[in-house]
């Protein structure tokens, strides 16, 4: 399965998961982003009501458990994307729940550790356990 397989595969989970919380999202939901010229962004899904933009990842530590260094500048890349987002819409990073096997450390928190830096204090993070089928939501950074 190709890496576009498996994230357009991920986009249905998430579009799921917010179905069954009444939240019906479009995907490819387009907004205009920038600074001073602005220019039309698909986030992954998103909807105009409620204003909501999602961006989704399903990466993984790699398989010696190492930190998958160019799929967390993917991450950044989203951050920047929420921040330049319109406000009033609510920013959602939907991902795979995967922890290092040495010590368990999810690739989220290892990110918020990292790079907490460049994560706007207005993003709600939501972890996808696909064994379990359970979502957990983490509260905005503080």
């Amino acid at each position: 399965m190709t890496n576009a397989h498996v994230g357009a595969d991920f986009e249905r989970v998430a579009a799921k998961y917010f179905a069954a919380e009444g939240i019906i999202l479009t995907q490819n939901y387009k907004v205009l982003v920038g600074f001073h010229t602005k220019k039309k962004h698909a986030f992954d899904p998103g909807s105009a009501s409620p204003k909501i933009l999602v961006e989704c990842k399903s990466h993984k530590w790699t398989a010696d458990g190492k930190v998958p260094g160019a799929k967390m500048t993917t991450w950044n890349e989203a951050m920047y994307y929420f921040h330049l987002a319109p406000e009033g819409y609510r920013k959602i990073f939907f991902i795979l729940r995967h922890g290092r096997s040495e010590n368990g450390e999810t690739l989220l928190r290892y990110y918020q550790r990292i790079y907490a830096h460049l994560i706007p204090a207005d993003v709600e993070f939501i972890e996808w356990n696909e064994l379990s089928g359970v979502a957990i939501p983490h509260p905005k950074m503080t």
